[in-house]
């Protein structure tokens, strides 16, 4: 079925709403964070993999609504796109209800963070906190943080920094110097995730006023950037645990995969085929966490 013209069933709609090719980037710091817990603290708590996991995608799936009902009501989506057609922007769901349904998931998100405070204190509550207020501000306000240069920070600080900090904190283990370092390797890809899709929607984002970062750097630069993004990514498993053979092998078995997809994405013409970019670079996230959870598990 062509979902650029034909309306999907309702429960596809929302499930294209939510933007599975992005929950990915929720789970990365969760499942580092326990992996460090883990493989170097020796604590691990199932509750909090469970309910991290279940408030992060919360959190992830609700600025994704929020942003398909703002982005339609700002005019931002109208138009010939090169991403996957909005919801709302396409008539298939109502601007309103959206917003609802989204406010709904941040409630909902909330709601587990409530559990995630008990387990954690007040760390988490400001984690917890600052990472929904993000998620609304990514969208809404008189200067949403996708219309500016900053959205790529905040996601590394938020899909890498704060959300390994905060798993460890919530296994009982303390955030050290490595943690944070952890933290920045999980961020650098989530980073370029967003980075790709600016970089797709430079032209349509430039005409409704925005001033991403794709935007100011311009598509050369862009390109490189992104390269940089995925191979000090790759690098993560020797910083990390710079004696071990293991995580030499780790990283050079991920810096193959990080340089094939800089060279794909620096030859990658402005057009639809940029889309392929969000999920292989999440798969590639995911395949970090791996290869450092390897080095750790082996290296200690």
């Amino acid at each position: 079925m062509d979902t650029q013209r034909v309306r999907p069933p309702l429960r596809l709609v929302w499930w294209y709403a939510a933007r599975p090719q992005t929950l990915s980037l929720a789970a990365a710091p969760v499942l580092a964070g326990t992996a460090w817990a883990l493989l170097v603290a020796g604590t691990f708590r199932p509750e909090v993999l469970v309910l991290a996991l279940a408030a992060a995608t919360a959190i992830q799936v609700g600025t994704n609504l929020w942003n398909d009902a703002l982005d339609s009501e700002h005019g931002v989506d109208r138009g010939l796109r090169l991403g996957p057609r909005r919801a709302t922007a396409a008539g298939w769901l109502p601007t309103p209800l959206v917003r609802r349904v989204a406010l709904a998931v941040f409630a909902l998100a909330g709601g587990l963070g409530l559990a995630l405070v008990a387990l954690g204190g007040w760390p988490i509550l400001a984690i917890g906190v600052a990472a929904i207020a993000c998620g609304l501000a990514y969208s809404a306000g008189p200067y949403p943080l996708s219309s500016t240069p900053l959205g790529e920070p905040a996601v590394l600080a938020f899909f890498g920094v704060a959300g390994v900090a905060g798993t460890v904190l919530l296994h009982g283990a303390a955030v050290t110097a490595e943690v944070l370092g952890l933290g920045v390797v999980v961020g650098l890809p989530a980073a370029a995730v967003l980075l790709v899709n600016n970089h797709r929607d430079r032209v349509s984002d430039a005409r409704a006023g925005r001033r991403t970062l794709a935007i100011l750097a311009g598509p050369a630069a862009t390109r490189r950037l992104y390269g940089a993004l995925v191979v000090l990514a790759a690098a993560g498993p020797a910083a990390l645990r710079p004696a071990c053979g293991v995580a030499w092998l780790a990283t050079a078995a991920a810096l193959t995969a990080a340089v094939a997809l800089a060279r794909r994405f620096a030859r990658a013409p402005l057009d639809p085929v940029l889309n392929r970019f969000l999920a292989a670079t999440g798969r590639f996230q995911l395949a970090v966490v791996a290869a450092t959870a390897l080095a750790l598990a082996v290296c200690g």
